[in-house]
Protein backbone atom coordinates (compact mmCIF):
# COMPACT_ATOMS: atom_id res chain seq x y z
CA UNK A 1 0.00 0.00 0.00
CA UNK A 2 1.33 3.42 -0.95
CA UNK A 3 -0.19 6.41 0.85
CA UNK A 4 0.29 10.14 0.38
CA UNK A 5 -0.18 11.96 3.67
CA UNK A 6 -1.16 15.63 3.52
CA UNK A 7 -0.85 17.98 6.49
CA UNK A 8 -2.89 20.90 5.10
CA UNK A 9 -1.87 24.52 5.49
CA UNK A 10 -1.77 27.64 3.34
CA UNK A 11 1.80 28.71 4.10
CA UNK A 12 3.24 25.21 4.54
CA UNK A 13 1.39 22.13 3.31
CA UNK A 14 3.25 19.02 4.43
CA UNK A 15 3.35 16.04 2.07
CA UNK A 16 4.85 12.61 2.62
CA UNK A 17 4.60 9.24 0.90
CA UNK A 18 4.93 5.98 2.83
CA UNK A 19 4.76 2.45 1.48
CA UNK A 20 4.10 -0.80 3.29
CA UNK A 21 1.47 -2.87 5.08
CA UNK A 22 0.37 -3.14 8.69
CA UNK A 23 2.58 -5.39 10.77
CA UNK A 24 5.68 -4.99 8.59
CA UNK A 25 8.44 -2.37 8.36
CA UNK A 26 7.40 0.75 6.47
CA UNK A 27 9.41 2.70 3.91
CA UNK A 28 9.46 6.42 3.29
CA UNK A 29 9.21 7.11 -0.43
CA UNK A 30 9.35 10.90 -0.26
CA UNK A 31 8.69 13.87 2.00
CA UNK A 32 8.48 17.62 1.53
CA UNK A 33 6.46 20.80 1.90
CA UNK A 34 4.40 22.78 -0.60
CA UNK A 35 4.93 26.45 0.28
CA UNK A 36 3.03 29.60 -0.67
CA UNK A 37 3.91 33.23 0.15
CA UNK A 38 1.76 34.67 2.92
CA UNK A 39 1.35 37.99 1.10
CA UNK A 40 -0.01 36.42 -2.12
CA UNK A 41 -3.67 36.53 -3.11
CA UNK A 42 -5.67 33.63 -1.67
CA UNK A 43 -6.75 32.22 -5.02
CA UNK A 44 -3.15 32.12 -6.27
CA UNK A 45 -2.03 30.38 -3.08
CA UNK A 46 -4.66 27.68 -3.54
CA UNK A 47 -3.58 27.21 -7.15
CA UNK A 48 0.03 26.80 -6.00
CA UNK A 49 -1.02 24.16 -3.47
CA UNK A 50 -3.01 22.34 -6.14
CA UNK A 51 -0.05 22.35 -8.52
CA UNK A 52 2.27 21.12 -5.78
CA UNK A 53 0.00 18.22 -4.78
CA UNK A 54 -0.63 17.32 -8.41
CA UNK A 55 3.14 17.07 -8.91
CA UNK A 56 3.40 14.67 -5.97
CA UNK A 57 0.54 12.58 -7.29
CA UNK A 58 2.18 12.43 -10.72
CA UNK A 59 5.55 11.41 -9.32
CA UNK A 60 4.59 8.89 -6.65
CA UNK A 61 1.21 7.47 -7.82
CA UNK A 62 -0.25 6.74 -4.36
CA UNK A 63 -3.13 4.31 -3.91
CA UNK A 64 -4.63 6.35 -1.07
CA UNK A 65 -4.48 9.93 0.19
CA UNK A 66 -4.70 10.61 3.93
CA UNK A 67 -5.56 14.18 4.96
CA UNK A 68 -5.67 15.64 8.43
CA UNK A 69 -9.25 16.36 9.48
CA UNK A 70 -9.74 20.03 10.24
CA UNK A 71 -10.85 20.74 13.79
CA UNK A 72 -11.97 23.88 15.59
CA UNK A 73 -9.35 26.22 16.95
CA UNK A 74 -9.45 29.66 18.54
CA UNK A 75 -7.87 31.26 15.48
CA UNK A 76 -10.69 31.21 12.93
CA UNK A 77 -8.44 32.55 10.18
CA UNK A 78 -6.04 29.64 10.62
CA UNK A 79 -8.92 27.16 10.56
CA UNK A 80 -10.22 28.61 7.30
CA UNK A 81 -6.83 28.41 5.62
CA UNK A 82 -6.32 24.84 6.78
CA UNK A 83 -9.79 23.85 5.58
CA UNK A 84 -9.20 25.43 2.17
CA UNK A 85 -5.87 23.62 1.72
CA UNK A 86 -7.51 20.39 2.87
CA UNK A 87 -10.27 20.79 0.28
CA UNK A 88 -7.69 21.29 -2.47
CA UNK A 89 -5.92 18.07 -1.49
CA UNK A 90 -9.19 16.11 -1.49
CA UNK A 91 -10.17 17.61 -4.84
CA UNK A 92 -6.86 16.61 -6.44
CA UNK A 93 -7.25 13.03 -5.21
CA UNK A 94 -10.95 12.73 -6.12
CA UNK A 95 -10.30 14.01 -9.62
CA UNK A 96 -7.99 11.02 -10.14
CA UNK A 97 -10.31 8.55 -8.44
CA UNK A 98 -7.94 8.05 -5.50
CA UNK A 99 -9.70 7.21 -2.21
CA UNK A 100 -9.33 9.89 0.48
CA UNK A 101 -9.31 9.25 4.23
CA UNK A 102 -9.55 11.90 6.95
CA UNK A 103 -7.77 11.35 10.27
CA UNK A 104 -7.95 13.59 13.32
CA UNK A 105 -4.71 14.85 14.90
CA UNK A 106 -5.35 12.86 18.08
CA UNK A 107 -6.00 9.72 16.04
CA UNK A 108 -2.69 10.14 14.22
CA UNK A 109 -0.77 10.83 17.42
CA UNK A 110 -2.28 7.78 19.12
CA UNK A 111 -1.47 5.55 16.14
CA UNK A 112 2.16 6.69 15.91
CA UNK A 113 3.14 7.34 19.53
CA UNK A 114 0.48 5.53 21.57
CA UNK A 115 -0.81 8.79 23.05
CA UNK A 116 -3.39 11.13 21.53
CA UNK A 117 -1.77 14.04 23.43
CA UNK A 118 1.77 13.64 22.12
CA UNK A 119 3.53 16.84 21.03
CA UNK A 120 5.16 17.48 17.65
CA UNK A 121 8.60 16.51 18.93
CA UNK A 122 7.35 13.09 20.05
CA UNK A 123 5.56 12.55 16.73
CA UNK A 124 8.71 13.48 14.81
CA UNK A 125 10.84 11.15 16.93
CA UNK A 126 8.51 8.19 16.40
CA UNK A 127 8.23 8.85 12.66
CA UNK A 128 12.03 8.86 12.50
CA UNK A 129 12.17 5.56 14.36
CA UNK A 130 9.37 3.84 12.46
CA UNK A 131 10.74 4.81 9.05
CA UNK A 132 14.39 4.23 10.09
CA UNK A 133 15.47 7.75 9.18
CA UNK A 134 18.69 9.45 10.18
CA UNK A 135 16.92 12.52 11.57
CA UNK A 136 13.37 13.83 12.04
CA UNK A 137 11.98 15.42 8.87
CA UNK A 138 11.92 19.21 8.89
CA UNK A 139 9.76 21.21 9.23
CA UNK A 140 7.23 19.57 11.55
CA UNK A 141 4.58 19.76 8.80
CA UNK A 142 6.57 17.22 6.79
CA UNK A 143 6.83 14.84 9.76
CA UNK A 144 3.09 15.22 10.39
CA UNK A 145 2.37 14.27 6.75
CA UNK A 146 4.39 11.08 7.15
CA UNK A 147 2.58 10.35 10.41
CA UNK A 148 -0.75 10.66 8.57
CA UNK A 149 0.38 8.14 5.96
CA UNK A 150 1.61 5.74 8.67
CA UNK A 151 -1.69 6.08 10.55
CA UNK A 152 -3.69 5.21 7.46
CA UNK A 153 -1.57 2.17 6.62
CA UNK A 154 -2.02 0.84 10.13
CA UNK A 155 -5.67 1.75 10.63
CA UNK A 156 -7.04 1.90 7.10
CA UNK A 157 -7.71 -1.86 6.65
CA UNK A 158 -9.53 -2.07 9.99
CA UNK A 159 -11.58 1.02 9.15
CA UNK A 160 -12.50 -0.41 5.76
CA UNK A 161 -13.62 -3.69 7.34
CA UNK A 162 -15.76 -1.79 9.85
CA UNK A 163 -17.36 0.29 7.10
CA UNK A 164 -18.08 -2.86 5.08
CA UNK A 165 -19.63 -4.54 8.12
CA UNK A 166 -21.84 -1.52 8.80
CA UNK A 167 -22.91 -1.37 5.16
CA UNK A 168 -23.72 -5.09 5.15
CA UNK A 169 -25.76 -4.73 8.35
CA UNK A 170 -27.74 -1.83 6.89
CA UNK A 171 -28.37 -3.80 3.72
CA UNK A 172 -29.69 -6.76 5.72
CA UNK A 173 -31.95 -4.43 7.70
CA UNK A 174 -33.31 -2.89 4.52
CA UNK A 175 -34.01 -6.33 3.02
CA UNK A 176 -35.74 -7.46 6.23
CA UNK A 177 -37.89 -4.31 6.37
CA UNK A 178 -38.84 -4.74 2.73
CA UNK A 179 -39.80 -8.39 3.28
CA UNK A 180 -41.87 -7.46 6.34
CA UNK A 181 -43.67 -4.79 4.33
CA UNK A 182 -44.53 -7.28 1.61
CA UNK A 183 -45.95 -9.75 4.15
CA UNK A 184 -48.11 -7.03 5.74
CA UNK A 185 -49.49 -5.76 2.45
CA UNK A 186 -53.27 -6.48 2.11
CA UNK A 187 -54.15 -9.32 -0.17
CA UNK A 188 -56.03 -8.44 -3.34
CA UNK A 189 -59.76 -9.14 -2.96
CA UNK A 190 -62.17 -10.11 -5.65
CA UNK A 191 -64.73 -7.57 -6.69
CA UNK A 192 -68.10 -8.23 -4.99
CA UNK A 193 -70.60 -9.97 -7.22
CA UNK A 194 -74.03 -8.50 -7.81
CA UNK A 195 -76.79 -10.30 -5.84
CA UNK A 196 -78.73 -12.82 -7.85
CA UNK A 197 -82.31 -11.90 -8.62
CA UNK A 198 -84.95 -14.64 -8.21
CA UNK A 199 -86.37 -16.11 -11.42
CA UNK A 200 -89.97 -15.20 -12.22
CA UNK A 201 -92.41 -18.07 -11.66
CA UNK A 202 -93.86 -19.50 -14.85
CA UNK A 203 -96.98 -20.76 -13.15
CA UNK A 204 -100.34 -18.87 -12.98
CA UNK A 205 -101.18 -17.18 -9.74
CA UNK A 206 -104.47 -17.69 -8.00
Amino acid sequence: MRVLGVDPGLTRCGVGVVEGVAGRPLTMVGVGVVRTPSDAELGLRLVAIEQGIEAWLDEHRPEFVAVERVFSQHNVRTVMGTAQASAVAMLCAARRGIPVALHTPSEVKAAVTGSGRADKAQVGAMVTRLLRLDAPPKPADAADALALAICHIWRGPATNRLQQAVAQHRLQQAVAQHAAGVRKAPQATQAPQAPKTPHASKGRTA
